[in-house]
């Protein structure tokens, strides 16, 4: 995996130096044609049969997520629904169009483990 450096500030004290920290360097996109076809060079579906499920999959994963659910996807890694609000000085003041969703991911262990052992360099 490439990486570049980025020199920071800290942000809680400005007054102490930057230090260099790696940043990802992002080398595109993977859509939902490229992974099909990628899959179903893996399989006996064809890139129409995966594009389905995923399609579908992305289609009814905000259902579960808005109904209060954890979507555990196997070996993959379990997504869930997380809220951020602006806090109120009581119940009744409180505001519902201050919250914000946000979709937390956390991988398996298996993905996680598959991601410990990358190794990296400068772009």
């Amino acid at each position: 995996m490439k990486i570049k450096l980025v020199e920071r500030k800290n942000p809680s004290d400005l007054s102490k130096p930057a230090k260099w920290y790696a940043n990802a360097v992002n080398l595109g996109t993977k859509d939902l044609k490229v992974i099909s076809k990628d899959i179903a060079g893996r399989s006996s579906l064809t890139r129409g049969d995966i594009e389905n499920v995923l399609s579908n999959f992305v289609d009814q994963l905000p259902a579960y997520l808005r109904d209060g659910f954890s979507v555990q996807l196997g070996e993959f890694g379990t997504l869930r629904l997380s809220l951020s609000s602006q806090g109120a000085d009581t119940i009744e003041t409180f505001n519902t169009a201050t919250i914000e969703p946000r979709v937390i991911f956390t991988p398996s262990t298996s993905v996680k483990k598959e991601l410990s052992d990358i190794p990296y360099e400068q772009a």
